[in-house]
């Protein structure tokens, strides 16, 4: 099958607002006629649902949340990239487009990286005019920070929670389309299936989580905006109730996977504790500006950090990448930070640590200065970890933090499914191999404010007003049968395991095998080892309660249950990826320095799996990647 993209003609720098005006619009007196379902309420799903309703649309928004202001998007801390070019420090939307394809190692459409780009500043714009407390100067502009992978400081923050003001700033205008009646609400519902007819989405079927009923709803289109995957490594940044459940269904029912194996690893997190442990805290990006990574020079030192001299340091992001230092891209300083523990100098209990200190920066700005800006994440630092990061440096280590892959979507961020539409983190469309810090904000915003009301109307064009099925078609019934049978199965095994039994041991295979470091052998082990758990977990797993009920461990067993599917595509993808580009480092493909080591000639391409079957191999569709204004080169930072 070939893949349309759908990307406009014309210079890059014209193609979305000449492709804005060759679209078809939506009348206003029809605009009402039309239902659109949108799945998660997050930065790009709440921007979506509010936009839509806005304009006039019907529009039903769920999530799984109690509230659509408890989206994960909330945990984000440092803050949102654009190309305002405040500081006059040379940035401009070419430079920003160019960041974040040299950052994704060549692995993004350069069409809608521009995009992103070019609509970086009306964002920045709208939240300030929904009233997001960005942090300002003295004279009254907007701050900016920087942030890995940037030379430039583009970065607008609110100290450590920019997403929770942001999120804030879309929930503000979702409640208002909620009051008027544009917007319905389903806080508490978890979609469970896609259901399809005649090769179009058109709708969903959903469980209440907290009575058990099953329902279906229908529309004219399926928006799904529901994050990404990163669980599938059982530890990782993500709030416990992030799954890859929604896009999952929808592949299953046609929709293709992009570049599952890109998975970003993020270096800034607090390492684990505990055996037991149930997930990880990240550590914003945005400390890496005032605070220097170190660890010791010699393998085995078990000095105090104040005891260490500066002559027996190693600052070593510093050392291999001058031009960059600290704000070296996640991956590169993730591999750094494993390197040096391999290589036995981590510091903190079982030696997979590195110190993130501020002793430095609060000597030469004091103390006031460092705690306006990051005041709030020393805060959370020390309650999770006990330790006085005033006193001690900040003990930090890589981990699963955000997932690159996601649906594949064309320039209208329409799947190949017609009528299903994809933003944000659930598709994989703007960041390549490897995501550029502060730009998940940014995507999410994009495609909620500013791509998607133009494009849905696009499609719709193309649809009967009022034309939707009703919510009695044999194609729901069917739907909602197959979910009440799944429930059954997985309450009926009655093993002896619990589901964290099972999403435990799926993520330790993960790390191990298909983390920061990948090769042949291990991803070969990985997809031997996967079918095994899953087929364990459908013989052995213990979800007790009952369907028609609040039931935690239901809602857990189904989103494990898929990950142990999405877990083996995602290896597959990465072994047969035979190359290394961004986050995804295959060991036996790398620099004599050490970085990752590119294969344009063979897979300059999109990897689009269309799923087969259970137990069946995915077939593989490829999108040609065509760069036309970035020169190919390798990606340094030193």
């Amino acid at each position: 099958m070939t893949l349309d993209a759908r990307i406009p003609s014309g210079p890059i720098e014209k193609k979305w607002e000449k492709h804005r005006f060759d679209m078809k619009l939506v009348n206003p007196s029809n605009k009402r006629k039309y239902r659109i379902i949108v799945v998660g309420t997050g930065l790009a799903g709440g921007a979506a649902a509010a936009s839509l309703g806005q304009l006039g649309y019907e529009v039903e928004a769920f999530c799984y949340q109690d509230s659509a202001r408890r989206a994960h998007s909330i945990a984000a801390q440092g803050g949102i990239n654009a190309a305002k070019n405040y500081q006059n420090d040379g940035d401009s939307v070419f430079r920003l487009f160019y960041d974040t394809v040299k950052g994704g190692d060549f692995r993004s459409r350069e069409a809608n990286v521009y995009r992103l780009a070019e609509v970086s500043n009306a964002i920045i714009d709208q939240c300030v005019a929904l009233g997001v407390p960005f942090a300002r100067e003295y004279s009254g502009y907007l701050a900016n920070r920087s942030f890995g992978g940037a030379q430039v400081s583009r970065t607008f923050y609110a100290r450590g929670q920019t997403v929770q003001q942001l999120l804030l700033g879309a929930y503000a205008t979702l409640s208002r389309e909620v009051a008027l009646g544009s917007v319905k609400m389903y806080p508490r519902h978890e979609m469970l299936e896609l259901v399809v007819i005649d090769g179009h989405a058109k709708g969903i079927v959903v469980r209440d989580m907290v009575t058990g009923k099953i329902s279906s709803h229908a529309a004219e289109t399926v928006l799904l905006a529901t994050g990404g995957y990163g669980n599938v490594f059982y530890l990782s940044t993500n709030a416990k109730g992030c799954n890859g459940t929604a896009i999952w269904r929808a592949h299953r029912k046609g929709a293709f996977f992009a570049n599952p194996c890109y998975t970003q690893i993020h270096p800034t997190c607090i390492p684990v504790a505990g055996e037991h442990q149930s997930k990880l805290t990240l550590m914003s990006e945005s400390l890496r500006n005032d605070g220097r990574v170190w660890v010791p020079k010699k393998a085995g030192d078990q000095r105090k950090p104040w005891e260490i001299p500066e002559d027996d340091r190693d600052y070593y992001l510093e050392r291999k990448y001058p031009s960059y230092g600290n704000l070296a891209p996640r991956d590169i300083s993730s591999r750094a930070a494993k390197q040096v523990c391999d290589e036995g100098r981590g510091v903190g209990p079982g030696g997979r640590g590195v110190y993130l200190d501020f002793t430095e920066s609060i000597g030469r700005l004091g103390k006031g200065v460092i705690e306006a800006r990051y005041g709030n994440l020393f805060e959370m630092y020390e309650r999770i970890t006990g330790e006085d990061p005033w006193k001690w440096p900040m003990r930090i280590y890589p981990a699963m933090h955000y997932t690159m892959g996601g649906l594949w979507v064309d320039y209208n961020l329409m799947s190949n499914l017609p009528g299903l539409h994809v933003l944000g983190e659930a598709n994989f469309s703007d960041h390549g191999a490897n995501r550029l810090g502060a730009s998940a904000l940014m995507q999410g915003l994009s495609d909620g404010y500013f791509v998607i009301p133009y494009t849905v109307a696009d499609y719709l064009t193309k649809v009967k007003p009022g034309s939707r099925p009703k919510a009695d078609h044999p194609a729901f019934k069917e739907a909602e049968r197959a979910v009440e049978e799944r429930t059954g199965k997985l309450l009926g095994i009655n093993g002896r395991r619990t589901v964290d039994e099972f999403h435990r041991d799926l993520g330790k295979v993960m790390w191990e095998f298909v983390g920061m470091g990948r090769n042949e052998a291990g991803l070969k082990t990985a997809l031997a080892k996967i079918p095994e758990i899953r087929e364990q977990f459908w013989k052995d797993v213990r979800v007790p309660g009952a369907g028609a009920d609040f039931n935690q461990e239901l809602e857990k067993a189904g989103r494990v249950a898929d990950f142990l599917e999405l877990g083996e595509e995602l290896a597959y993808d990465a072994l047969m990826r035979d190359e290394s580009c961004g986050a995804h480092f295959r060991e036996e493909h790398q620099t004599p320095d050490g970085e990752a080591q590119r294969n344009d000639e063979q897979y300059a391409y999109v990897a689009a799996w269309e799923w087969k079957g259970e137990g069946k191999a995915p077939e593989l569709h490829k999108e040609s990647l065509e760069f036309e204004n970035v020169h190919l080169a390798q990606r340094s930072y030193k």
